[in-house]
């Protein structure tokens, strides 16, 4: 890909960290963490385009995906530099030693203002949609998170939800499930969509130890800079 030096300081912009052997950028709403079959330029591609003009690197870079965000999705997104720190990762987010904290925008009041919820979910691939359901069905894979309120306007409410399963659209699924809809999320039962295309979620923090030098890791993304998610950033 080109990248013009605009394109390049807005990547240069949203890097929250690198070093040797892992890189975290703050995702944009509507950037793809990977190739799909849209063909879109990914984030991925940017990152391999800013390594490889910052270190004058020749052919091709290495960059290893780690962990996804839906596309509507904004906030944390870590890549490996190394194969060593990809397989590395890649065990550790298998394992569940990763912790992922996001904050989500909802439309309506939670019942309770903390909460576990453990459901049972299921992708409908042609749909590219997950589906909840409160006991198990054939093909269906259990879905856990933790909820608390943190905030609210006139509106809407803040919530933090931590992922301790990675599931398809889980957050979003599992809020609307029990009525807690993700402000602008048309597919889960939002009233009108936002005007950048994407969603109320942000992957707001990543905790873990490093893959390498084995020190604990803390990293936070930076709340968008439209009018509610600032208005939040104030009250929290």
């Amino acid at each position: 890909m080109r990248m013009n030096n605009t394109k390049m300081q807005d990547i240069v912009s949203r890097v929250i960290y690198e070093d040797n052997h892992i890189i975290i950028v703050n995702k944009l709403p509507g950037e793809l963490v990977q190739g799909d079959k849209t063909g879109d330029t990914t984030l991925a591609d940017k990152v391999k385009f800013y390594l490889k003009e910052k270190y004058n690197k020749s052919g091709n870079v290495f960059l290893g995906v780690t962990h996804r965000l839906d596309r509507p999705v904004s906030g944390l997104v870590m890549y490996a530099k190394t194969s060593k720190a990809l397989s590395r990762l890649n065990e550790m987010f298998k394992k569940g030693n990763v912790q992922k904290t996001y904050l989500a925008i909802t439309e309506s009041a939670p019942k309770a203002p903390e909460g576990l919820l453990v459901n049972y979910i299921k992708k409908n691939e042609k749909q590219n949609k997950s589906y909840v359901y409160d006991k198990p069905v054939q093909s269906a894979k259990e879905a856990k998170l933790k909820y608390k309120v943190l905030g609210k306007s006139e509106r809407y409410y803040l919530l933090e939800v931590e992922l301790l399963t990675g599931r398809h659209h889980q957050i979003r699924a599992q809020l609307s499930h029990i009525g807690y809809i993700i402000k602008g999320d048309l597919k889960y039962g939002a009233k009108r969509s936002n005007r950048d295309g994407g969603i109320d979620l942000l992957a707001y923090k990543l905790e873990f130890i490093h893959p390498v030098r084995k020190e604990k890791m803390i990293f936070i993304a930076p709340f968008p800079a439209y009018k509610l998610w600032q208005y939040f950033k104030n009250i929290v």
